[in-house]
């Protein structure tokens, strides 16, 4: 009978004290939201959200930077940001980071991932691809499409437009007639060809 009463009042100890140390953990010195502290000089012991802060379940906001549509829900035709060497190389880029794998650095849909067993996507010199608007694209790269993941968490809102205006580049570069180009920009076409020629070439000989 004592054996018992001596077992039941080690099981008790043990209890109150497991419970103690749990209490602990779940009281821990911290600051509750909104509570006051002597640390900053405002008094708050929390320091105020960056300018532009959203939450990350927040939704962006509908406008056709964020959005790439119209009032109307429709595919924007022009970037809503300006248009300059400095995007068109930062498109470049990115596209180059996260888009080549897959569609190719001339977007030709043939990229590393493609060649070892990827699905190819549609080249973007397929002719539906050419007449999308631009705004097409910043959508794709915002939601996914088909086996494509959206990059909004990866790629920035501004590095999205440059993309896509580098894959309007792009699409410009392999379907523009010959013919159409002066006759400066013919002769440097010719002149690039040859080197770039040569250098096959020499590469195959190697």
């Amino acid at each position: 009978m004592r054996a018992n009463s001596t077992a039941t009042l080690l099981i008790l100890a043990v209890a109150l004290t497991s419970g103690a140390c749990r209490q602990d953990m779940h009281d821990q010195a911290k600051y509750e939201p909104l509570e006051e502290s002597s640390f900053f000089d405002n008094g708050m012991s929390s320091r105020p959200l960056v300018e532009g802060t959203i939450a990350r379940e927040m939704p962006p906001e509908k406008t056709a930077l964020h959005t790439g549509r119209t009032p109307n829900d429709e595919f924007v035709t022009e970037l809503p940001i300006e248009l300059d060497r400095e995007l068109l190389e930062r498109g470049h880029s990115r596209f180059d980071a996260f888009c080549s794998p897959c569609h190719g650095q001339t977007g030709d849909g043939l990229g590393m991932i493609v060649r070892r067993g990827f699905k190819q996507p549609t080249s973007f010199h397929d002719q539906r691809l050419r007449e999308s608007p631009v705004g097409y694209y910043f959508d794709v790269m915002s939601n996914g499409f088909g086996q494509m993941s959206s990059y909004a968490s990866q790629i920035p809102v501004r590095d999205r437009w440059a993309i896509a205006a580098y894959i309007s580049a792009l699409q410009l570069s392999q379907n523009t007639p010959v013919d159409s180009l002066s006759a400066e920009e013919q002769q440097q076409l010719n002149e690039s060809s040859a080197i770039s020629g040569e250098a096959h070439s020499r590469a195959g000989g190697e």
